[in-house]
């Protein structure tokens, strides 16, 4: 079906599409994204959350460490770059904990979560991307599962990744 560029921009494109629905075409304006990775890192019952301010909800932020995929880019070599450049941290290597679509309804993205295994200050530090103001926070693993339930934390990703390294450790 045929599909139309609205706009193309740098973090997302706009595009208006076709879609047949019943035998039926309705138009249907879709958001394209390379996707995001998240990357859960704990140490000593403690999870690594950052602090940010989100121009879109006009709001700070906890959440997990996370970064946008260039289009092509390995999830895996995403997750441990993020990891670095916003937290100074490193690990041994990172395992899937799983992915999901954000807003099917009108986006594309998917964001794969990895757990970080054997977790370490990073012995060479990469540089933080210039429009980041970002704050290392260390919040105890229960606390932070908490905060989703009552809305202290309320990022999506940091959410899913939260709610699923505890049910990891109720099975």
């Amino acid at each position: 079906m045929e599909e139309k560029m609205i706009y193309k921009g740098i973090i997302f494109d706009l595009v208006s599409k076709d879609v047949k629905i019943k035998d039926k075409v309705y138009k249907r304006d879709i958001i394209r994204h390379p996707g995001g990775v998240g990357v859960i890192c704990i140490v000593d019952g403690k999870i690594l959350l950052v602090k940010q301010f989100r121009p879109a909800i006009n709001s700070e932020t906890l959440e997990i460490p996370a970064g946008k995929l260039e289009y092509g880019e390995d999830p895996m070599a995403c997750g441990l770059r993020e990891l670095n450049e916003e937290t100074g941290m490193e690990c041994e290597k990172l395992e899937l904990l799983l992915s999901f679509v954000s807003t099917p309804g009108f986006c594309d993205e998917r964001i794969w979560i990895y757990k970080a295994i054997n977790p370490t200050k990073a012995k060479i530090q990469f540089a933080k991307d210039e429009d980041e103001e970002i704050d290392i926070v260390w919040l105890d693993l229960e606390t932070a599962y908490e905060y989703t339930k009552n809305g202290k934390i309320d990022d999506g990703k940091t959410v899913i990744a939260v709610s699923q390294i505890m049910a990891e450790r109720n099975v």
